[in-house]
């Protein structure tokens, strides 16, 4: 079970490297957030997605973010 409120933590201070996304275990996002941080997307990205893990349920976040 990973944690919402780490994931959300890891999103929005080390977003731009996806580290949040290796964390959740989406390694293929995890590297094009790693390819592409350069441009600062990703980190912009990262401070939206680590708001939203963070204003759902802990039930929402596992159903919907958390691979199986």
């Amino acid at each position: 079970m990973k944690s919402r409120t780490t994931a959300g933590i890891l999103a929005i201070l080390l977003g731009s490297l996806g580290v949040h996304k290796f964390y959740l275990g989406k390694i293929g996002l995890g590297v094009v957030y790693l390819l592409f941080f350069w441009t600062g997307v990703p980190g912009i990205i990262g401070l939206i997605e680590g708001i939203q893990y963070l204003t759902k349920t802990d039930e929402e976040f596992q159903s919907k973010y958390v691979t199986a």
